[in-house]
């Protein structure tokens, strides 16, 4: 397309110069307008063609064999503008200085009368020429640059959209391991902990046999029902099915009881006013539970000691020491995820954690997590989460606990305290 618009304009130039030419001097004295000028014409139109390869000598030679052929100034100015959109004025320059002065040198090739001063009009004509050809390649070059650095953004916005995504799928897939981790692990661990009571005692009593065995049945439903929640949430075709709740500092007693019905030996102390937070409650579950899953894995049938103290402004302890192991049997494997996992999820809140074997044989796990006070947490709107009074009713407290009272008028109620709560103090 180029090359043909080349050509047009240089017919057109041609023709304009074959009308300025006096009558019959075709086959006299202007015998170069119809032989040479074509052949001049054809071999630039050639030559620009490889522009692209070599674009420096092509434009330079386009441009001074131009003076000698009206009918190749199109291909001078193709040449030019396409060397143009290099944007290289050190390439530029010569090139144009070429097409504005070779002119000079090639009147006598066309027997035209002159006016005074034509070698001026000339020149002005040439340079106008060439600078609409610089110009317009200028401004393609321009448009390519532009479009190239587009291109390369919407690519590095892809690849950085792709290393989101991914990182955002190991992210949740971690999350979701650690979910199930957490919560089949301790199921599966109080599961196995009533079959071995009922392997290690034959001579158990009937009443005590059946609750064991309702335990194992009950144990097996709930993991099921948990795996059930968590494959529930990755179904592509149920994309709006709501996650299972959040565990809570108040479900810990509900989490003990648990424990106790599988036949754990387990004691809980709680020494604090009022209740943390919820991401800090949460992660107090999950200590507490990583620690009984463990006590029944690794220490089955001793006794577990859970210690809860801590107050608003200061830091919530959490202490859970279980004794060597009541007797000796192969528990199921352990995955090597529960204290890792836990140690992240503990740092994630700005708490600390450790885990050491006790003298007598035993093992103790404690944490240490932060407690902002009332103050503290309105301070920070970036965590709705731990705000702990809202206008709802308080969904998380037992069957037997009093419901903290709503917020009346925007103020904070007292909390409740904690010889309100005797269940709590077991």
């Amino acid at each position: 397309m180029r090359l043909g618009a080349a050509a047009v304009v240089g017919v057109l130039l041609w023709l304009l110069t074959g009308a300025m030419l006096p009558r019959g001097c075709v086959a006299d004295s202007c015998s170069w307008f119809v032989t040479g000028d074509p052949v001049v014409a054809l071999g630039c139109l050639t030559a620009v063609a490889w522009r692209r390869r070599f674009p420096v000598p092509v434009a330079l030679a386009v441009a001074v064999a131009s003076a000698a052929s009206a009918l190749a100034s199109g291909a001078a100015l193709l040449a030019i503008g396409s060397l143009a959109a290099r944007r290289r004025p050190a390439e530029i320059a010569p090139v144009v200085a070429a097409f504005v002065v070779a002119p000079l040198f090639t009147t006598g090739l066309y027997p035209v009368e002159r006016p005074p001063g034509a070698p001026w009009i000339q020149l002005s004509l040439q340079l106008l020429a060439a600078g609409f050809a610089v110009a317009t390649g200028w401004a393609v070059g321009a448009r390519r640059a532009e479009v190239l650095s587009l291109r390369e953004r919407a690519r590095s916005a892809e690849r950085e959209q792709a290393a989101l995504a991914d990182r955002a799928r190991v992210l949740e897939r971690n999350r979701i391991a650690s979910e199930m981790h957490d919560s089949l692990a301790h199921r599966i661990s109080l599961v196995a902990l009533q079959a071995g009571a009922l392997d290690h005692r034959p001579d158990l009593p009937d009443e005590e046999r059946a609750v064991l065995v309702r335990g194992i049945a009950d144990g097996s439903y709930r993991a099921l029902e948990d795996l059930r929640d968590v494959l529930g949430v990755l179904r592509a075709e149920q994309p709006d099915r709501p996650e299972p709740p959040r565990p809570s500092y108040g479900s810990v007693p509900a989490l003990v009881d648990d424990a106790r019905a599988s036949g754990m030996d387990v004691t809980l102390t709680v020494d604090t006013t009022g209740e943390p937070p919820g991401e800090v409650g949460e992660v107090c579950y999950r200590v507490v539970r990583e620690a009984l899953t463990n006590a029944a894995k690794h220490a089955p049938g001793a006794p577990v000691l859970i210690a809860l103290d801590g107050e608003p402004g200061g830091t919530l302890g959490v202490a859970v020491r279980n004794g060597p192991a009541a007797r000796r049997r192969t528990g199921p494997p352990a995955s090597g995820y529960g204290l890792p996992g836990l140690a992240e999820r503990v740092r994630a809140v700005g708490g600390t954690v450790g885990h050491d074997p006790a003298p007598d044989g035993g093992f103790a796990l404690t944490a240490r997590l932060p407690w902002p006070d009332e103050a503290e947490r309105r301070a920070g709107p970036d965590e709705p989460e731990r705000q702990v009074w809202t206008d709802e009713p308080d969904r998380t407290a037992g069957p037997d606990e009093p419901a903290r009272p709503p917020r009346p008028d925007g103020e904070p109620t007292e909390p409740p305290r904690p010889e309100d709560q005797p269940e709590r103090r077991l």
